[in-house]
Formats: structure tokens, C-alpha cells, sequence
């Protein structure tokens, strides 16, 4: 706990800099978001753009709301933030190219990202990475640069995704899962929502886990349903699957979006997802304003299972947040 303590302090007192009051590609002040592998403070904006580029270049984390790793947040310490990744990632911006601002549309948001991060069009050519694994010679961006990859056409093409929100889902519990090994299983959960896949930590030996963990998906223009699936992890041979479900996301967006600033609000019911023979809820699910955030809580029970039910809470997270 003291260690988490430290680590949340040092995270703080590198965000009060004064360079790293402003979102490292745009400018926007007060930046609530991270990259944590490139080392650098962003605005929910870019945050949306940084996600489509995949975690294999860069990892986004809130400040405030993500559980950061030691390692992550010395990565953070090390790079030294905005200025000093600027530094590295925008020396050699071409003369007259414009660099977005907080107003910036998506489309010269996404390509200033993209070419800043991925591309690397702007690094000091000797230190641009062609394929595999990073051999910079400066000791001082190994940290900042070593999670580069070549991508693919279809990644490439993620990231011409236009994004409306943000949804934190929390998976809360499960119960009576199915039986997968001799007398129990190790379940984890896989949600899925467009091109972005999230993984729960796998609990042993246990039927009725309790995992209480967060993750943040970026909640693209044509969203359709959230896929869940959860499974039994193997050491020796391919996962099973306990069951799986898909998520309707539209009563909760559109009442988020229906009703604007939730915080102008009291706490009060704005939408519900009825059960029905034709999805996997238990009972209805509400919309609520809770604390002037748009919450939904639902419990579901597995499909194409013997048995097992989870429970979840989604959070809608507007961008201009």
C-alpha cells in the first residue's frame, strides 16, 4: 500500500509540471489521460485516437481512474514527460506543418497522431524503428520507444474509426460457473467491443469469482453489441469456454447522450434494457444518473452453457469529459 501511495505521488506531482499541463499532441489543457509505454499526458480526445493505435504502441491509462503498475509509472518518471517525449517524437516536424489544437477535428487529430507515434515521421531518421524490436542508440528513449511495431493494413485502417464515448465496464462477479476441470475451473472474462479486446485476471480454482476490476473501451460511432466470453484457463492445452453474451449498449448510450451533462442532474432513472427471451438478462436492466454519472448494472446469465450468471456495471464516459 505504501509503495501504491508513492508511486500515485510521483504520478501527481509529474502531472502539476508545467508541460504536462497541456495534452502533449493538441495543447487542450488539464490532461486526465496517459500514454504509459510512450510517456506522455493527453487529453480524452487523443486518448480515443492513442487506442486505435493498438497497445502494442501505445497503452492509455487514466490518471486518476486505471491501476497503474511500479514499472509503468517509472517508465513515466524516466521519460520526464510532454517535453522531453516531444523532444524525441516531434523533432523534425516539416516547416509550415500545423500541429492540431484542442478544437482539432478527427480527421487532423487522427493523422498528426498517427503519424507522429506510428509512422514516426517526425523521430530523428537513425532513431526510427523498420521492423522488430528497437535498437536506438540514445539510452534515453529505449523505454519511450521499445513497444514499436510494424502494423498491419487492417490496424492501420482501426484507427479511421470515429469515436463517441468512452465505457468503463466493471466485471463485478460470477456465479455458479460451469465446471470445467475435474471438480472446478479458472475462469477469466474476454470483452470484446469492435476492434478492442480486454482480458480479465484469471481467478483459480473457483466457481464463484470475485474479480471487481475496471476497463476502459473506447465506444466506436457504429458500436453494435459488446461481446463477452468467459473461459477456463489451461495450462496444458487450449482454453475451454464457460459461456458467453452479448451486451446491448444502446439504451445506456442513448439515454447518455439523450440527457447531455449528466452532472446537471440528481440521481434518477433516464433508460432500461428489458429482459427478453432474446438476450441473456436476467432481470431488467436500468440507465441511471448516479452521482452525475450515467451508470447501468445488469446481471446475465451465461448462453450456450450448462449454467453460470456474471454481473457487470457499464459507465458511460462522454469525450468532452
Amino acid at each position: 500500500i505504501g509503495r501504491s501511495f508513492t508511486g500515485r505521488r510521483k504520478l501527481k506531482d509529474l502531472l502539476l509540471q508545467r508541460d504536462n499541463r497541456f495534452c502533449a499532441d493538441c495543447n487542450a489543457p488539464d490532461p486526465k489521460w496517459a500514454s504509459a509505454n510512450i510517456g506522455v499526458f493527453i487529453c480524452l480526445k487523443c486518448c480515443g485516437m492513442h487506442r486505435s493505435l493498438g497497445t502494442h504502441i501505445s497503452k492509455v491509462l487514466s490518471v486518476a481512474l486505471d491501476d497503474w503498475s511500479e514499472d509503468e509509472i517509472d517508465a513515466m518518471m524516466e521519460v520526464g514527460g510532454n517535453a522531453s517525449a516531444n523532444s524525441i517524437y516531434e523533432a523534425y516536424i516539416p516547416e509550415g506543418y500545423t500541429k492540431p489544437g484542442p478544437d482539432a477535428g478527427h480527421e487532423q487529430r487522427s493523422k498528426f497522431i498517427r503519424s507522429k507515434y506510428e509512422l514516426q515521421e517526425f523521430l530523428k531518421p537513425s532513431l526510427r524503428i523498420v521492423s522488430g524490436k528497437s535498437s536506438l542508440q540514445s539510452n534515453s528513449v529505449n523505454s519511450t520507444m521499445d513497444s514499436f511495431r510494424s502494423t498491419s493494413t487492417s490496424q492501420r485502417m482501426e484507427g479511421m474509426v470515429e469515436f463517441i464515448g468512452l465505457l468503463k465496464v466493471k466485471v463485478i462477479r460470477g456465479t455458479n460457473l460451469a465446471i470445467r476441470d475435474i471438480k472446478s475451473s479458472d475462469p477469466y472474462v474476454v470483452l470484446s467491443l469492435g476492434q478492442q479486446t480486454v482480458q480479465t485476471t484469471v481467478i483459480p480454482s473457483n466457481l464463484n469469482p470475485v474479480w471487481n476490476e475496471e476497463y476502459m473501451l473506447s465506444v466506436p460511432e457504429h458500436y453494435g453489441q459488446m461481446k463477452l466470453k468467459v473461459f477456463d484457463s489451461d495450462t496444458f492445452s487450449s482454453d475451454d469456454i464457460m459461456g458467453e453474451a452479448e451486451i446491448d449498449l444502446q439504451s445506456l448510450i442513448t439515454s447518455a447522450m439523450a440527457f447531455g451533462d449528466a452532472g446537471m442532474f440528481g440521481d434518477m432513472q433516464i433508460g432500461k434494457w428489458l429482459k427478453s427471451d432474446d438476450n441473456a438478462l436476467i432481470e431488467d436492466s436500468t440507465v441511471n444518473i448516479v452521482d452525475g454519472k450515467v451508470k447501468q448494472f445488469m446481471s446475465i446469465k451465461l448462453q450456450n452453457v450448462e449454467c453460470g450468471e456474471l454481473e457487470l456495471e457499464l459507465e458511460w464516459i462522454p469525450l468532452d469529459q
